[in-house]
């Protein structure tokens, strides 16, 4: 039978709540895990992305997903984002911690409520969406517990590319304001987010390290995507030319889903490419 566990875990560095779950069919052998990864004015529980839970579940893993910890979603609130002071202070670094805090606590026997001898800890991969498709590529640069990594729709680089004015007034008045325009807010980016990416460069400049990447990777894309150009995929792949691409004909960032998600399936370009990741991970 499926089974949901959530658990909470509590920054180590800045001592911030962020909540996880993980859905699986027990089995009575370890299976491998998936960590899925939303991306900026992301959460875990977005739109389609408990069905990709089941999905994957139903094929043999693990999967579990989290909310970074400055993403903007309170512990016990409403589940969407509603901390903008969090979500203003939220930067790549802090990110890639949560990640990495994440990936220790499956590791560390009775940090979270998974039964360990379900984790087949030799096969962990990450898949992240957007900004998180970034993230995933530069935690796999960093750790080699992970095994394999998927990016769907993802940035291609990190670095501020604001015009120098734009870049030059954040910095004076220290804040910039982003629309969400499925709710209407008006969420702050404090310029702190800029000195973060410059003072952690080395650990953060994604061209320069995706050469370096040993794990196997795959890049999806769709070809319509609306926010993040269909180039990008194309910069990712010139630095790891040995990735799987896979560029998905009318879809875009979404990949056909909406929030909230009604439906009891999962949007026809997300199972596709659902299908295809599940597919490419069992290969590795």
């Amino acid at each position: 039978m499926l089974t949901t566990v959530d658990f909470i875990l509590t920054g180590a560095g800045h001592g911030r709540p962020f909540a996880a779950d993980a859905t699986y069919l027990p089995s009575a052998q370890p299976l491998p895990v998936v960590v899925f990864v939303h991306g900026f004015k992301g959460f875990k529980d977005w739109g389609h992305f408990g069905l990709l839970a089941r999905f994957f579940a139903e094929r043999g893993f693990v999967f579990v997903k989290l909310n970074l910890s400055h993403n903007g979603v309170v512990v016990g609130g409403t589940g969407d984002l509603e901390d903008l002071e969090a979500f203003g202070q939220n930067n790549f670094s802090l990110e890639l911690d949560d990640l990495g805090q994440l990936l220790d606590a499956l590791h560390t026997p009775g940090a979270t409520p998974l039964p360990p001898a379900q984790l087949d800890l030799g096969r962990v991969y990450l898949v992240g969406h957007s900004r998180g498709g970034a993230l995933v590529l530069l935690k796999a640069a960093e750790d080699p517990r992970v095994q394999a990594v998927a990016a769907w729709a993802a940035v291609a680089n990190l670095y501020p590319r604001w015009p120098a004015e734009v870049l030059a007034q954040w910095q004076r008045e220290g804040v910039l304001y982003v629309p969400n325009t499925r709710t209407g807010q008006q969420l702050p980016m404090y310029y702190q987010i800029a000195e973060n990416y410059f003072a952690n460069r080395s650990r953060l400049d994604l061209p320069q390290l995706m050469p370096g990447l040993r794990q196997p990777v795959m890049l999806i894309h769709g070809d319509q995507d609306e926010t993040v150009p269909l180039a990008a995929v194309y910069e990712l792949q010139a630095g790891q030319p040995t990735a799987e691409l896979l560029v998905v004909p009318g879809a875009g960032h979404m990949f056909g889903g909406a929030h909230p998600w009604t439906n009891s399936d999962l949007p026809a370009p997300a199972r596709l490419i659902a299908e295809r990741t599940a597919d490419f991970f069992v290969r590795h």
